[in-house]
């Protein structure tokens, strides 16, 4: 494929982006739709990834408004009002890592100053559902009743998310010996009590994300990290489409293609990347955006009509790393 058709695509997936976000700065999922704190932080990401860094900043002006004052920010967001009352660590610590992304792409130190009290707070309420054992706890409803289930993937990315917390710290003077703790804690657990952590979800679906994070992430690497994908490729890859949302259903999306391919990249497997990358083109409309996934063997798009903003930014951040070459691949 073309250097310039990558490009088109590329402008296309992020004014599929710009276009959808609204004036208060979040991002919906879609026109009318809802807004999620993780979802809109990976939209953020691409949008500076595309050097929209106005587009950037209003999204995290906007995260900062509404966060609560215990750090955490609700499940959903219906044009700027909460909807789903539910408190997720992942996405109250997930925050920093968009803000670091966007001090890599601006080296705006005075951006970091501004967002560091929104960071600090969002790490700390995910960490308040630390266990002793190391796992982190996923959520907890509007009473504060935490919900005791620690998922694979959701605490692969706190894990990341701290360590791009004290970067922000470091580069800021300020030292947060526990967050170091923490994330040493967390990392431990994973590696070394698989028992702890929910990989398969409800019902035993078997979540791909459990299956790629931990390498996405870095938290494997190596030949721990190539093994882990070579044990689930023949389970979650359906040839010519991509990969599968879960083990149980034949639904290829987009989404987890794309950080797949970001995971390939880590560890150097440019040739598989790049043929996910290939497949994943295959989902793109005419308007630039992507659908949500596809339904197979019935080649029918699920969930039906559905192209959404978080979809787009995965496919702007998968093709960045597998055509930039290392040192973006890296960045991500």
């Amino acid at each position: 494929m073309s250097s310039q058709r990558i490009q088109d695509i590329i402008s296309d997936a992020v004014n599929f982006i710009s276009e959808t976000q609204l004036p208060s700065g979040a991002i919906p999922w879609y026109q009318d739709g809802l807004t999620d704190p993780w979802d809109h932080v990976a939209c953020a990401i691409a949008l500076d990834t595309c050097g929209r860094f106005k587009a950037s900043q209003r999204a995290y002006q906007w995260l900062r408004e509404v966060q609560n004052r215990d750090g955490s920010w609700w499940y959903t967001y219906q044009d700027d009002k909460p909807r789903e009352l539910t408190k997720d660590s992942n996405h109250s610590s997930y925050v920093a890592s968009g803000v670091w992304h966007h001090y890599l792409a601006t080296h705006n130190k005075n951006f970091l100053r501004e967002m560091w009290e929104m960071v600090e707070q969002g790490i700390n309420f995910a960490l308040s559902m630390q266990q002793p054992s190391g796992e982190i706890f996923w959520a907890s409803d509007a009473k504060g009743n935490v919900w005791p289930s620690a998922p694979l993937a959701g605490c692969a990315c706190i894990w990341k998310s701290l360590r791009d917390a004290l970067k922000i710290a470091g580069v800021l003077g300020y030292k947060r010996p526990d967050w170091q703790e923490a994330a040493d804690r967390l990392v431990k657990a994973i590696r070394e009590k698989p028992h702890l952590f929910n990989t398969l979800g409800d019902n035993q679906r078997g979540y791909a994300m459990g299956w790629y994070y931990p390498v996405l992430t870095g938290i494997f690497r190596g030949s721990k990290a190539r093994l882990k994908i070579d044990e689930g490729w023949e389970d979650f890859i359906v040839d010519g489409w991509g990969c599968k949302c879960t083990l149980d259903q034949p639904w290829v999306t987009t989404a987890e293609t794309c950080e797949l391919i970001m995971a390939l990249t880590k560890l150097g497997d440019w040739s598989r990347a790049k043929t996910l990358l290939k497949w994943v083109f295959n989902l793109r409309d005419s308007d630039g955006g992507f659908w949500t996934g596809i339904k197979l063997p019935e080649k029918i798009i699920y969930p039906a009509g559905e192209k959404n903003t978080w979809t787009a930014a995965g496919v702007i951040l998968a093709t960045m790393a597998s055509v930039g070459g290392e040192a973006v691949s890296d960045l991500f």
